[in-house]
């Protein structure tokens, strides 16, 4: 068994983002591409996004830190942390309303 901080993993992304072009930083925490399944912390700083993209598989957001937006062609939800979103099967885009950090979770299909 491993045992992680994802409060300071959350803490050393934040920082990271902040020093980044970008405004984003990530790091996976478990598995990764030869597995199913897939956990990834990803911290975005206020008003960054991860544009439109399709879903790998089924997959959830956990927020860890601040309020993030996903939104599809025609719904949004709003979250902050300690919410938990099923994330839909067609294209959406995730915005960091304020400074924020994730736990992204996929299984792929």
């Amino acid at each position: 068994m491993k045992k992680r901080s994802l409060d300071a993993t959350v803490r050393h992304l934040l920082a990271h983002a902040a020093a980044q072009p970008s405004g984003r930083s990530a790091e996976t925490v478990y598995g990764g591409h030869e597995h199913v399944l897939r956990q990834t912390v990803i911290a975005l700083l206020q008003g960054q996004s991860l544009d439109d993209h399709e879903n790998p598989g089924e997959a959830t957001v956990y927020v860890l830190h601040g309020r993030v937006r996903v939104a599809t062609h025609d719904t949004q939800w709003d979250a902050i942390a300690g919410d938990l979103l099923a994330l839909p099967p067609v294209r959406h885009r995730l915005d960091a309303v304020t400074d924020s950090a994730i736990l992204l979770t996929v299984a792929k299909a």
